[in-house]
C-alpha cells in the first residue's frame, strides 16, 4: 500500500486531477445510483477548503505585517493600483464583448433561500459591518473582509511584540500552509466527486444550453489573461511580459482552476514568488490580500451575467449605464469572497442599476451555479495567477525604475 501511495504521489497533482474527473465522468454513467457514496467525496473536499482557508489568510497576513520590519521598503501601492487597473479592464472587457454577442438567458427557479444584497447602500453598510465582525464569527463564516482587517490589526500591534512570538506565529503560518497542501494534494478524489455530483444531477444538456453563455465568460476571462494583463505588465516594465504571464498560469492558474479558491491557492503563489526571488516582506502580504480584493474574473462574471439579464428582458443599456456598470462590476468584485461561487451573489446588485427585481436576478445566480463548475474554475485561475503577476510586476518595475537590470523568467522558467 505503501508502494502504491508513493508512486500516486510521484504524479502530478494536474495529472490527477484530470485521473479523476475521467473517473468521475465513468462513474456517473455507470453507476448514477452510487451517488451517496461518491458525492460525500466532493463535499469532505469543499468542506476542508471552506474550513481551512480563513484561518490560512488570517495567520498569513497577521504574520506578515507583524514581521515586516519597520523602514523597509515595500511595493504595495503599486501592486494594489495594478489590482484596480486590472479588475476595473476587466469589468470594461465584458461590457463591450457583451455589447457585441449579446445573450438570452432560459431562466430558471428554485434559488429562492439565497439572499442577496437589494442595493449599493445595503452592500456598503454590509462592508463596513464586516469589516468590525467579531473575529472568531468572521472566522467562522469565513468573512474575508472581517478577517483581513483583524489580521491587519492585530498584525500592526504585533510589530513590536517578542521575537519569539513572531516566530511563533510564522510556525502557526507554516504549519496552516502545510495543511492547505494536505487537502489540494487530495484535489483528484474530492474532484471526482464534484464531477459525478454535476453530472448526476444536471446532467451535460445544462452546460450544452448556456454553452454561449460559457464561451463569452471565458472568452473575456482568456482576453484579460492573455492580452489586457500583459498590457499591463509590459506598461510598467517595458519587457516582453509572456515569459511571465504564462509561467503564472501554468503553476498558479491550473491549480487555481481545479481547486476553485483564491484563497486555498495562496501557497501554490507563495512558493511561486520564493522562486522568483521577490521580497518576502511584500509579497506575504500582496498574495493573501489579492486572495481577497484582485478579482477580475469576478468583474467579468458579473457584468456579462447582468447584461445577459438586461438584454432577456429587453432592457435598453446605455453607453453611460454601461460605464457605470463596469465600475460597479469592479467595486462589486473586489468585496467577493475568494472560495467558489463567490461572485454570484453580488449579481442582483449589479442587476439593480436597471430595476430588475431580486426575484429575476436571483434566477440569474441560479444560471451561474449551472455553469459554475467551467465559469467559477477559469474565473479563480484568472483571479489567483494574477495575483503573483502583479506582485512580481511591481518589483520589476521598481528595478526599472531605479535602473537596475529587471530579472524577470525566461520562457523555460
Amino acid at each position: 500500500m505503501k508502494n502504491v501511495v508513493s508512486k500516486w504521489n510521484q504524479v502530478s497533482l494536474v495529472k490527477r486531477i484530470v485521473i479523476g474527473i475521467i473517473v468521475g465522468i465513468i462513474l456517473a454513467l455507470t453507476v448514477p445510483n452510487a451517488a451517496s457514496g461518491v458525492t460525500i467525496l466532493g463535499s469532505l473536499f469543499v468542506g476542508a477548503l471552506k474550513a481551512v482557508a480563513p484561518v490560512l489568510v488570517f495567520f498569513l497576513v497577521m504574520h506578515a505585517i507583524a514581521a515586516h520590519k519597520s523602514g523597509t521598503k515595500t511595493n504595495m501601492k503599486s501592486i494594489i493600483g495594478l489590482y484596480a487597473i486590472s479588475t476595473l479592464l476587466a469589468g470594461v472587457v465584458a461590457v463591450i464583448a457583451s455589447f457585441m454577442f449579446p445573450i438570452t438567458l432560459t431562466l430558471v427557479t428554485g434559488v429562492e433561500d439565497l439572499s442577496p444584497p437589494e442595493g449599493i447602500v445595503e452592500v456598503l453598510q454590509t462592508l463596513l459591518f464586516n469589516l468590525v465582525a467579531n473575529p472568531i464569527d468572521a472566522l467562522i463564516s469565513a468573512n474575508y473582509l472581517g478577517i483581513l482587517m483583524w489580521a491587519v490589526v492585530l498584525g500592526l500591534a504585533l510589530k513590536n511584540a517578542k521575537q519569539s512570538t513572531k516566530d511563533l506565529l510564522g510556525s502557526f503560518s507554516d504549519a496552516i500552509t502545510k495543511v492547505v497542501q494536505w487537502v489540494i494534494n487530495l484535489a483528484p478524489f474530492g474532484i471526482m466527486g464534484l464531477v459525478f455530483s454535476s453530472i448526476v444531477t444536471t446532467g451535460f444538456s445544462s452546460l450544452q444550453v448556456y454553452g454561449k453563455l460559457l464561451l463569452i465568460l471565458v472568452g473575456c476571462m482568456l482576453l484579460i489573461a492573455l492580452v489586457v494583463n500583459p498590457l499591463i505588465v509590459y506598461a510598467y516594465t517595458r519587457k516582453n511580459p509572456y515569459p511571465l504571464v504564462f509561467m503564472v498560469l501554468r503553476e498558479s492558474g491550473l491549480t487555481a482552476f481545479f481547486t476553485r479558491s483564491s484563497a486555498a491557492n495562496i501557497p501554490v503563489n507563495m512558493k511561486i514568488a520564493e522562486k522568483l526571488g521577490l521580497d518576502e516582506n511584500t509579497y506575504g502580504v500582496s498574495i493573501p490580500l489579492g486572495a481577497t480584493i484582485n478579482m477580475a474574473g469576478a468583474a467579468v462574471t458579473i457584468a456579462v451575467l447582468t447584461l445577459a439579464t438586461t438584454h432577456t428582458l429587453g432592457i435598453e443599456v446605455d453607453i453611460l449605464t454601461a460605464i457605470l456598470l463596469s465600475v460597479v462590476a469592479a467595486l462589486s468584485a473586489s468585496g467577493a469572497s475568494g472560495v467558489a461561487g463567490g461572485s454570484l451573489l453580488l449579481i442582483p446588485l449589479a442587476c439593480s442599476l436597471f430595476g430588475v427585481p431580486n426575484d429575476i436576478a436571483m434566477q440569474v445566480v441560479g444560471v451561474g451555479f449551472i455553469i459554475g463548475v467551467v465559469q467559477d474554475s477559469c474565473e479563480t485561475a484568472l483571479n489567483s495567477s494574477s495575483d503573483v503577476l502583479f506582485t512580481a510586476t511591481a518589483e520589476y518595475a521598481q528595478e526599472r525604475k531605479e535602473g537596475k537590470e529587471i530579472s524577470m523568467p525566461t520562457w523555460k522558467s
